[in-house]
């Protein structure tokens, strides 16, 4: 993969958008990009990490953390990276998660992520791959160049003090970052999967002998050969205990019978018992369903003649609603006389209002006749106020003009007076501006310094957590061996009770097969299951790792606490006394210098303003004096046309009255006079009409008070006829009066019920009879049985096969328990055998595998050692280079003392005293040759173990500052030579010399408003 362009907008401290044009570098070139510390040399690496696989270089922050503080809010944070593949070209651009500014009103939103892949075509067209799922734009990324972003930074991108780090440490760290680079963790679980299977086939074969014992402890016996001897005996015994069984069990059966035959008989005479006090019951109920029997006649009498006596309230009904209607139509004719004689009264007015309309009518026509005259007039007074307006208007055009002039005057020589005084402050600007930067360095400065302070604190106290962690760990680890410790001897313990446990009333034990457990085995205390083993087990694992991870992150924190101090003194050096001083001072002195800066600033730019204005206030002076007299002629003309129209206003105004001359006056008085007439004309109208509609009114209810009377008498002659007929009714049937009708007036739903309760109480009586006489019948010669003489036999007989039925359980629990016991031994022993099998086999390899062997060296690490080998044989070849052919690289073979960890040590060979040595005997800067060379054979190593993918662009971030000239003219020759292999290789450094040997630079510019790329060529 090839660079093209990048493209990066308020992506960490670069606050605008910055474009680096790689390809304007020149074909396979060897560039520097340098820059002050902090100012974002390692950001471009991020920059195109970022936009390949959203994840920076280091991994350290997420792309929503790039984001500049110091950028504008309507400038999205983005990248965009273009680069070729052979011979295509790509481009792919994206956003991380970020506030943005709301595109309507105020506040922010949230930006989601995104990224969008393009081909790029000979031509320029471009063709989208990816429209905006970033998971999408990254796996067609890895698919594009094959690596992903962890391969990608292995072999593309060196980042600094990662593979010094690499060089110092011992097999432990190695082997993790290693395991890393070449992704070996497949070797490692391959490790803890023998591991888990050899403890889990050692765990039950422990399991299942603790089993075998406890199978022959929970029969009482200790050896198979007293298990079969007493088989052969209880077998015999079991036989006769049969017999006696089945014996007993047929003299049970048959009392038992004899017992149910008494129980049916003594149950007959009970019910001929219930059935005589049965008969005697219905006896005493005969009198009252007797009254019941009268009252269902008199019902359905009284049922026949319901019609009648319907018929007769209805007519009763009639005639109080026909008293009702004479009642209301009395009322109504009261209030039409009232309302008759009310109209009449206004009807004998008509005369008196007739006259007022005439008056009306004469008044409206003569104000009709004043409207001509009064147009003319309001035309009149409309021009006059027209022109009087235009006089005003002149006039405050002339006064505008007046004071314009003399403001215009006025600034002009307030301008004059201030040009002197500017001339003064912009004179000051380049030292107050050389002032301010000197200012600003010395800030930086100091907040470097504040932040390694702080990053020290912080580590001091990761330090003491870590310590405290480390003995808290120690302790759980000890409480987790105690615990299974514990818990084993307790299970050794407790395996007779554990299988009590199995034991359920009622079914027969799995052991000897008897459906009683009299005795049944207990432990003293809780038995713990298998899997409470298998977990106490793996806690007390579990804790040890965890210990022996607090230890190694406690010395890796010491170590980096070490480093931190010893930066810490280098910034406190550089800072000299202002770090005695308060940052709050600093920054105040430098907002005092940035003050007078843009004071001077501004100054200067109001002094070109200035004069620039006096100029145009010259021009302008001129303009406004040939107005204002312009505007003095206009007025003179106004004011004489405003007097001629006054004259002619007046002259007017005489021939019209006073209340009338003014036009909404007159429309006003027209209006009121035409209200009037038509009131009056209403209220003529009204009174005719209301006057005929009562007289109509009043006769029609005259009309209807005569029908409500003649109703009245038609519906009392027919109730009377109505009651004649009840009455001949009731005598015929047998009632005394109406009253007597009604009580006796029964629904038909009620009728019904008394007589179904009337004709089950005669099937009760008939049932009753029929069933007591046939058990007399049958109970004739028998006798009552006592039932306390069967019982009694049955007891007896009973007890005699429950002891026999014993016996014979008993005898048979045993066979069955020693039976089971046997097979189970049988199968054990099997099982047993195979695991042994399968630990001979599976034992060994975890044994292997995880360097429990003699050299001490697990599977992972042996992979790594060969993957080492080869890194080793590379950098050889360029550290030879770099050291004059002093020095190489070998990997140590000799076994670690003690437990610690081996087979990835490294070791130096000298051949001036051609002795091997550690390579922590190599001074500095022979350490940062053997580091670069060990890096670049790792990167090539890397790259052939990548699938062969063909990496043409390098990017080394290290410092080359420990290096003497002559190893930084060899270190630079070396990555020469790789650049005539056709790499492009990028170098991150501030060394002067550096500067001096590669001209092709890409140069960061740091500034207080954001650092700003540019390219620097030879």
């Amino acid at each position: 993969m090839r660079p093209l362009s990048l493209s990066m907008s308020a992506f960490g401290p670069f606050a605008s958008t910055q474009v680096t044009d790689f390809s304007a570098l020149g074909s396979n070139p060897l560039f520097l990009i340098n820059g002050p510390t902090g100012a974002g040399k390692t950001t471009i690496l991020d920059a195109i990490c970022f936009a390949l696989y959203g994840k920076t270089t280091g991994d350290e922050r997420e792309g929503s953390q790039m984001r500049c503080d110091l950028s504008v809010d309507t400038l999205l944070t983005e990248v965009t990276f273009s680069f070729a593949l052979g011979e295509k070209q790509y481009r792919i651009r994206r956003v991380p998660e970020q506030q943005r500014a709301k595109k309507s009103g105020d506040g922010y939103t949230v930006q989601k992520p995104e990224a969008q892949l393009y081909r790029v075509d000979s031509d320029g067209s471009e063709h989208l791959l990816v429209a905006s799922k970033v998971s999408e734009a990254t796996a067609e990324i890895e698919q594009l160049t094959g690596l992903d972003a962890d391969q990608f930074r292995q072999v593309m991108v060196l980042p600094q003090g990662k593979f010094r780090e690499l060089l110092m440490a011992d097999s432990k760290d190695r082997e993790k970052i290693f395991s890393q680079l070449f992704q070996t963790q497949i070797y490692r679980k391959i490790e803890d999967k023998l591991k888990l299977q050899a403890s889990k086939i050692r765990n039950d074969v422990r399991d299942h002998r603790n089993k075998r014992d406890g199978m022959l402890h929970s029969v009482s016996l200790d050896s198979d050969e007293a298990l079969n001897a007493e088989l052969a005996e209880v077998t015999l015994r079991l036989a006769a205990a049969l017999e006696s069984k089945e014996k007993a069990t047929s003299a049970l059966i048959e009392i038992n019978k004899q017992l149910d035959s008494a129980k049916l008989l003594l149950n007959d005479f009970d019910s001929q018992d219930k059935l005589k006090q049965t008969a005697e019951l219905l006896t005493k109920q005969k009198s009252a369903f007797d009254l019941r029997q009268s009252r269902l006649e008199n019902g359905q009498k009284a049922l026949q003649l319901k019609p009648v006596l319907d018929v007769l309230v209805a007519r009763e009904s009639e005639v109080a609603q026909a008293q009702a209607g004479i009642t209301q139509a009395q009322f109504a004719k009261q209030q039409t006389e009232q309302a008759l004689t009310i109209s009449q009264a206004k009807f004998d007015t008509l005369a008196e209002l007739e006259q007022k309309l005439k008056q009306a009518q004469s008044d409206e026509q003569h104000l009709n006749s004043l409207v001509p005259q009064l147009q003319g007039l309001d035309s009149l007074q409309k021009e006059l106020h027209t022109a009087t307006n235009e006089l005003t208007q002149a006039k405050e055009k002339g006064i505008k003009a007046k004071a314009s002039l003399d403001g215009l005057l006025s600034d002009k020589k307030a301008a004059e007076q201030q040009v002197p005084q500017l001339e003064l402050v912009a004179g000051e600007q380049v030292s107050a501006q050389q002032a301010l930067t000197a200012q600003s360095e010395l800030i930086e400065r100091y907040k470097l310094w504040q932040t390694a302070s702080c990053n020290a604190d912080i580590t001091e106290r990761a330090l003491k957590q870590a310590k405290d962690k480390g003995q808290q760990l120690r302790l759980s680890f000890t409480e987790s061996q105690t615990y299974h410790r514990q818990l084993q001897l307790v299970w050794h313990r407790g395996q007779a009770a554990s299988l009590a446990l199995q034991l359920n009333p009622g079914e027969p034990c799995p052991v000897c097969g008897s459906a009683e457990h009299p005795h049944p085995a207990q432990s003293e205390q809780a038995l713990p299951t298998e899997e409470e083993l298998q977990g106490a087990l793996r806690n007390e694992e579990l804790a040890n790792e965890a210990l022996n991870q607090a230890r190694a992150e406690y010395s890796g924190l010491n170590t980096k606490h070490q480093e931190q101090l010893k930066h810490l003194s280098e910034h406190q050096q550089k800072i000299g006394d202002s770090a005695l001083q308060p940052l709050e001072e600093l920054q105040s002195h430098f907002q005092r210098l940035q003050q007078q800066v843009n004071q001077a600033n501004t100054a200067a730019q109001q002094l070109t303003q200035l004069r620039g204005q006096l100029q145009t206030w010259q021009a302008k002076e001129q303009e406004l004096r040939s107005s204002l007299d312009a505007e003095r002629e206009l007025y003179q003309g106004v004011q004489t046309r405003v007097a001629s129209l006054q004259g002619q206003l007046d002259q007017a105004l005489a021939a019209i009255p006073d209340q009338y001359r003014s036009l909404d006056a007159l429309n006003t008085a027209i209006n009121q006079a035409q209200v009037l007439l038509n009131g009056l004309q209403q209220t003529i109208d009204g009174i005719r009409q209301a006057h005929t509609q009562a007289r109509e009114q009043d006769a029609a209810q005259t009309e209807a008070l005569a029908a409500a009377q003649s109703n009245s008498i038609r519906a009392t002659q027919k109730s009377d006829e109505a009651q004649v007929d009840l009455n001949g009714q009731l005598a015929a049937s047998g009632f005394e009066n109406k009253q007597a009708l009604t009580q006796a007036l029964l629904s038909s739903e009620a009728l019904k019920q008394i007589a179904d309760e009337i004709a089950k109480y005669r099937q009760d009586c008939i049932a009753n009879q029929t069933t007591l006489a046939q058990l007399t019948e049958k109970l004739a010669e028998q006798v009552k049985p006592q039932l306390a003489e069967f019982e009694g036999r049955v007891a007896s007989t009973q007890t005699e096969q429950q002891e026999a039925e014993h016996s014979w359980q008993t005898l048979q629990g045993r066979v069955t328990q020693l039976t089971q016991t046997q097979k189970q031994l049988h199968e054990a022993d099997n099982q047993a055998k195979k695991l042994e099998e399968e630990y001979a086999v599976i034992g060994t390899l975890a044994d292997v595998a995880n360097g429990n062997t003699g050299n001490k060296i697990s599977l992972q690490r042996f992979v790594l050692s060969v993957l080492l080998d080869d890194v080793l044989l590379e950098a050889s070849h360029r550290l030879q280079l770099m050291s004059k052919g002093r020095y190489r690289l070998l990997r140590k073979e000799d076994r670690a003392k003690g437990n610690k960890a081996s087979g990835l040590e490294l070791e130096v060979e000298d051949a001036y005293t051609s002795k091997v040595r550690p390579v922590a005997t190599l001074s500095g800067g022979e350490s940062f040759m053997a580091a670069l060379s060990m890096a670049l054979g790792l990167s090539d190593v890397v790259q052939a173990y990548a699938g062969g993918i063909k990496l043409d662009t390098l990017f080394i971030d290290e410092g080359f500052g420990s290096l003497d000239q002559d190893s930084l003219d060899l270190a630079i020759r070396t990555l020469m030579d790789l650049q005539s292999t056709g790499r492009m290789i990028g170098v991150i450094s501030h060394v002067s010399e550096m500067k001096e040997q590669i001209g092709t630079r890409v140069d960061i510019i740091k500034s207080s408003m954001g650092s700003e790329t540019r390219l620097v060529l030879p």
